[in-house]
């Protein structure tokens, strides 16, 4: 495998988690370009992780596989994207991405099924909403959560009114670094949200 390959995934780890890890960095802005050069991976101690991971995923892959796991954790070493359990983050980030649609019909569904319209974004005296709730039990995506923010516009209101200052602002980072990689029709996620929500109250 050609140094390039290797060096060139090593780039991509690189920016990506600089992405989800801090407030300055984007990838998009940046177009995934960073500080890092071709001598600081010659010399990095884990240089064999990324040929490797190189000889397991196209480029175009590794950018999935990696947002897959630094959602799942943000201070993943690369020494732990080598393990099944990586592949597996990957493969469920996949199959959710694969069938957004459905996914967000379904998620969108349970939650009209189970609480009130009105109360699902909605956080009362300080403490979480029940949609960041579900997200947190993965009883929700991700995605689906994006997605509604992305329609309705709900996290400044958030972000003045949820009270917590130790877990909420991962999940505040996360939200927001992670949307411009979920893409998706948005007049067709609006008009299929406005019809549950409408199905929802004649029921």
């Amino acid at each position: 495998m050609s140094e390039n390959s290797g060096l060139a995934v090593y780039m991509m780890y690189n920016a990506l988690r600089l992405h989800f890890t801090t407030d300055s960095y984007d990838y998009f802005k940046y177009n995934g370009k960073t500080n890092t050069t071709k001598e600081s991976f010659l010399t990095h101690k884990n240089k064999y992780a990324f040929y490797r991971l190189s000889r397991k995923h196209t480029l175009e892959d590794a950018r999935g596989f990696f947002v897959a796991n630094f959602l799942e954790s943000d201070t993943k070493w690369v020494g732990e994207l080598l393990t099944e359990e990586a592949e597996e983050v990957y493969t469920d980030w996949k199959k959710r991405n694969q069938s957004l649609f459905y996914q967000f019909e379904s998620d969108t569904q349970y939650l009209l099924d189970n609480y009130d319209a009105h109360d699902i974004i909605k956080p009362v005296d300080g403490s979480f909403p029940v949609l960041l709730m579900q997200i947190m039990r993965k009883k929700v995506t991700l995605e689906t959560l994006v997605i509604m923010n992305n329609l309705m516009n709900f996290l400044p209101m958030w972000e003045k009114k949820i009270d917590d200052d130790i877990v909420w602002p991962m999940w505040q980072r996360k939200i927001k670094k992670y949307a411009p990689f979920v893409v998706y029709d948005k007049m067709k996620y609006k008009n299929k949200l406005k019809e549950l929500y409408e199905n929802s109250q004649h029921a």
